[in-house]
């Protein structure tokens, strides 16, 4: 059940994007991980692509909000973290070559 839930998690992430980049936060690799617990309470640990990112407020929420309206997810909650600190070599490879980067 956790993995098919996961799998339900990222496809959802998928569907939120960075506004400042036509990318989406997961390819991006703003989600550094996703824990779901044995009651679908579901942690996951993200970042920014900077500490001043203009929607360091929003995204977050947007992210959680998102989750949590996953069927069988019980709650969710996002925790920034800049550690390591986002760079280019995090992205896909998918986001890379949409970027030019490869």
């Amino acid at each position: 059940m956790s993995m098919e839930l996961e799998n339900k998690i990222v496809d959802m992430l998928k569907t939120i994007y960075d506004p400042e980049i036509p990318i989406d936060i997961y390819e991006l690799g703003l989600i550094y991980e996703v824990r779901i617990n044995k009651e679908n309470f579901v942690d996951i640990d993200m970042t920014l692509t900077s500490p001043n990112c203009p929607v360091a407020e929003t995204l977050p929420k947007e992210v959680e909000d998102k989750v949590k309206a996953i069927e069988d997810v019980t709650d969710a909650k996002v925790h920034i973290v800049f550690d390591p600190p986002w760079d280019k070599d995090m992205m896909s490879e998918e986001a890379k070559l949409e970027l030019g980067f490869l």
